[in-house]
């Protein structure tokens, strides 16, 4: 390892390792509606892969804490990289190499997949492991980077296939497939600390035996269901339920949606210290709430763009939030709370997804395509309400628990 590689190379690491999985996260459902039209594919299969690339990050997510305690984070984290890598890379290459498009689809999902999962094991008690004097600042601020990820990704992505034209979007997951492949080799040197280097570990059943720990975990499954069905089906929804061009529908809905995120956990980490973290995860929750209802039911289509966009600034504390609560709490937890935790959050984030599709499907009679009823998607965005209302329930129980 290398003198020259701190602690602070490591938290730059660590922000970049957020942003690849922004990209993991979002290239696809802003080439899906391409796919749509090149590989005839449904929005059922579209809805699929929304659905199944969280489905294996669940997976990586039930497992994670055993291998990555065994074998340790720097050869998970360094693997993890390189899944992404391929996966990105293959989603423009598989495609065509395979008899089914649809397949070459699924295998480069898989990949980048089991990269996001591991990344979203791993990186968060890495940087909980660092010496920080705001742990939850520090969180939140690991975390925008995400977001940051998401709007480059959405405007790069964006300004691309405006420039080169849609026949060439096969090159715009390889270009941020670079991304994966240099962090690797730099996680190979920065100095990585354990958390069991900072806390005493707890047993895993320790944790289950925990009403409070329930109680985060409900609260994450619903922080990656809000978060998620708005940003994977934003795109879409502009398009097809609002009837907007696809560089418009991007640019005021996934891309505001990402800044606004962004700009909520860059607000909690710079003033963490002055802030009730519960009251701050109430008052998103409710936001949450009436952005959705906006989104749905405006009569006019900025508005709902709008009501996209306020909904990234509802949603910015709920994940990185209720990590740092979890910590708080179960300090001796190790890996294994912020693996239990992300199992919980990608849980959301595959169910949300799937919700918007289904309730879509339902309403409309059959999956949509470019020519049948888009109301459809309205009824499945509002379907979602449901997550952000029972955060509100239980960030109301947490403020009354502080209290006594």
């Amino acid at each position: 390892m290398s003198s020259r590689f701190g602690f602070r190379a490591t938290l730059n690491c660590s922000y970049a390792a957020y942003i690849v999985q922004a990209a993991v996260n979002n290239i696809a459902p802003i080439l899906y509606i391409i796919m749509m039209r090149e590989f005839a594919l449904s929005l059922g299969q579209v809805a699929f892969l929304m659905s199944f690339n969280f489905v294996v990050q669940i997976c990586v997510d039930a497992f994670g804490a055993a291998f990555t305690d065994r074998l340790g984070y720097r050869p998970c984290t360094v693997a993890a990289h390189f899944f992404a890598f391929a996966g990105l890379f293959g989603l423009g290459l598989f495609p065509y190499i395979f008899a089914t498009p649809f397949t070459g689809v699924l295998l480069a999902t898989v990949f980048y997949a089991i990269g996001g999962g591991l990344i979203e094991v791993l990186v968060s008690p890495i940087v909980e492991a660092l010496p920080s004097e705001h742990k939850s600042g520090a969180m939140s601020i690991l975390h925008s980077f995400y977001c940051w990820g998401q709007l480059a990704t959405v405007l790069i992505s964006t300004l691309l296939l405006v420039t080169m034209g849609e026949k060439y979007w096969f090159l715009i997951p390889a270009l941020w497939s670079l991304l994966p492949f240099a962090n690797a080799f730099f996680f190979m040197r920065v100095p990585i600390r354990h958390l069991s280097e900072s806390h005493e570990r707890a047993p895993v059943g320790k944790l289950f035996g925990m009403k409070i720990f329930w109680t985060m975990m409900v609260l994450m499954l619903c922080s990656g269901a809000s978060e998620l069905s708005m940003s994977q089906w934003a795109s879409l929804f502009a398009e097809l339920g609002l009837k907007v061009s696809k560089t418009v529908g991007d640019l005021l809905g996934p891309s505001m949606f990402a800044l606004l995120m962004g700009v909520s956990r860059v607000f909690y980490g710079k003033f963490c210290e002055h802030i009730d973290l519960r009251r701050y995860i109430l008052g998103s929750a409710v936001l949450c709430v009436v952005s959705y209802l906006v989104c749905v039911f405006a009569p006019w289509p900025i508005v709902s763009l709008l009501g996209c966009a306020v909904c990234g600034l509802s949603v910015g504390i709920m994940w990185p939030g209720t990590l740092s609560l979890a910590a708080e709490r179960c300090p001796a937890g190790n890996t294994a709370i912020f693996a239990i935790l992300a199992l919980c959050g990608d849980t959301g984030c595959s169910l949300g997804p799937a919700l918007v599709g289904a309730v879509s499907a339902g309403v409309s009679g059959k999956f949509l395509s470019f020519t049948g009823e888009a109301a459809g998607l309205h009824a499945g965005l509002l379907s979602v309400v449901i997550f952000p209302t029972v955060m509100v329930v239980l960030a109301v129980l947490l403020r009354q628990h502080k209290e006594k």
